[in-house]
């Protein structure tokens, strides 16, 4: 049985589709629902194996990127989402989905806490950065991520993508092992800007919870699932899958063995 997938969609929402997209290349059974029969009941959480939240600018990022969908999840999904996430079940924000998992206060849940401990901060450059990036993955329990290569390439597109928090919140990241994704630099030493698009401590691009089953990142996994999607893939010989894939593939695979 092919394991269910949620991709959560509200006002402003706009790579549902490419993450749907994603889900269904690697055998994902998917279903586009807006937070609204969420909050209303019309759809059970508990159905889905696994839940997505994608990028976009969820109610135009007013007060904040991701602020308000943070809101309605943090306050009228409460029981649902406690239950889900105790049932160990997966659950990935790409972009404006991490910047809400991490104001919702899903990510990083240090010491089990649903409190917002960290934040996704106005890029450096005071910018939208818009560019492909080299990523080095780091060990780590992130079910999304094991397995993948050492180093993969993805695209970014975000204005607040700065991962920030105050050191000691860091050093409890860093010691438990919940940094998934660094940016890293294409010549070596230190990623400075562009390599590191948005300034982000500790060069961090994705976290996950300390189950690891919960994860977030800025780049966008889903906007390279072929090599149709690299910007020179008329000029270069590329494997025909992109790097992105196996993130979702993970997941899939991980959520088939619980159903």
């Amino acid at each position: 049985m092919k394991p269910k997938v949620l991709i959560l969609r509200t006002a402003g929402t706009n790579c549902d589709y490419e993450t749907d997209h994603a889900f269904q290349l690697v055998g994902g059974e998917t279903s586009l629902i807006h937070v609204n029969q969420l909050i209303a009941g019309e759809v059970d959480l508990m159905d889905y194996q696994i839940m997505a939240i994608p990028g976009g600018f969820s109610y135009g990022d007013d007060v904040a990127a991701g602020i308000l969908l943070a809101n309605e999840m943090r306050y009228k999904l409460a029981d649902s989402l406690t239950a889900y996430v105790e049932s160990g079940r997966l659950m990935i924000g790409i972009c404006n989905g991490f910047q809400v998992l991490v104001r919702a206060g899903l990510l990083p849940r240090l010491n089990s806490q649903d409190a917002q401990q960290t934040t996704l901060a106005m890029n450096t450059s005071a910018k939208f950065e818009c560019r492909w990036i080299q990523l080095e993955t780091q060990e780590s329990n992130c079910i999304f991520t094991q397995g993948l290569k050492p180093r993969v390439y993805l695209p970014v597109a975000h204005a607040e993508g700065r991962f920030t928090a105050p050191q000691p919140i860091l050093d409890q990241i860093e010691a438990s092992g919940q940094v998934v994704f660094r940016y890293v630099s294409t010549n070596g030493g230190a990623p400075e800007y562009p390599d590191n698009p948005n300034g982000s401590d500790h060069h961090i691009a994705g976290i996950c919870d300390p189950t690891g089953r919960i994860f977030g990142m800025m780049p966008h996994p889903e906007r390279f699932l072929t090599r149709l999607n690299h910007p020179r893939w008329t000029r270069e010989d590329l494997p025909e899958e992109g790097d992105g894939l196996a993130i979702f593939q993970n997941a899939v695979d991980y959520a088939s063995r619980l159903s």
